[in-house]
């Protein structure tokens, strides 16, 4: 099996869907279909069950996803270890962002490779879906989310950001016009959700009740801020963001809209507790040295 088809299957096991699996590896949804088709005729049984609305591993396909995992994982680990040696570099160190790389998080990069000049540091955007199984499973080393984090396995480090809340309404929607939107309003219309995401850490994000306790429902999926865009573009949703996007998007179709009833958002450093190591530490430090960012 090449190397390349099993990273589309390891891939697609964890987005469970075809289009941003070939969007994330940057390839045709045919050639993430074609490697599929071939690993499941080698191994002569289905890895996903798939239909027009879903696509779910199944009890083979999660049984070969545990067994590739390390494997894959060993293997990656190595050719890319070889890869920073010849460049000179012999640690890396993977961050996953919630919130955006705006420039005021820069610093924070800047200086810690100034402490460490050998080691690389990779800055990626996490996905909303399974927001804690790239830690787990090491794909990445520290994520930078909003708290409150309350899972045993995982170390809460320094708080890095915090920022007010706006709610993201499509131009022509009937809140448009208004200068603020109370929470209570946010029952009104749909909004969206993710996948494997703890209720405790959603709700921190969004309640789901009014305080006067009508439920604000999430009728809709999305992994990630463009997908959330487009459908408040389309008038599907209404959302809630992090502030910061005002001063990034700005996007005639959106109109942005402060909540003041919804708290601030304090996001920081989440490490696996097992895999702490002194990068981690050392990046840690450098976030406490600075301080934390007040949008």
């Amino acid at each position: 099996m090449e190397l390349r088809d099993i990273e589309i299957f390891l891939v697609l096991a964890e987005e469970l869907h075809f289009g941003r699996t070939a969007q994330r590896l940057h390839v045709s949804q045919a050639r993430v279909s074609q490697a599929i088709k071939k690993q499941e005729r080698r191994i002569g049984a289905e890895l996903f069950t798939r239909t027009s609305r879903t696509v779910r591993l199944t009890e083979i396909g999660r049984q070969f996803r545990d067994d590739l995992q390390p494997v894959y994982a060993g293997l990656h680990d190595s050719l890319e270890r070889a890869r920073l040696a010849a460049r000179g570099i012999t640690a890396q160190l993977r961050v996953s962002l919630m919130p955006f790389n705006m420039p005021e998080l820069h610093p924070y990069w800047k200086a810690f490779r100034a402490r460490h000049p050998q080691c690389e540091l990779q800055i990626r955007l996490e996905t909303f879906n399974d927001v804690f199984g790239r830690l787990r499973s090491g794909s990445t080393d520290v994520l930078v989310t909003w708290l409150p984090v309350e899972e045993p396995d995982l170390t809460v480090g320094p708080a890095f950001c915090t920022d007010s809340r706006v709610l993201g309404v499509r131009a022509e929607h009937p809140f448009a016009g208004r200068e603020s939107v109370p929470l209570e309003l946010l029952a009104e219309f749909p909004h969206a959700t993710s996948l494997d995401v703890p209720d405790y850490w959603e709700d921190s994000y969004l309640p789901f009740h009014t305080p006067r306790g009508r439920r604000i429902e999430r009728l809709k999926l999305a992994d990630n801020s463009d997908e959330l865009v487009s459908l408040i573009g389309m008038g599907e949703i209404i959302h809630t963001f992090p502030s910061h996007v005002t001063k990034y998007w700005g996007m005639s179709h959106i109109r942005w809209l402060p909540i003041p009833e919804i708290g601030n958002l304090t996001f920081a450093l989440v490490w696996r507790t097992e895999a702490e190591n002194d990068l981690i530490r050392a990046l840690a430090d450098t976030v406490r040295h600075l301080g934390v960012f007040h949008f």
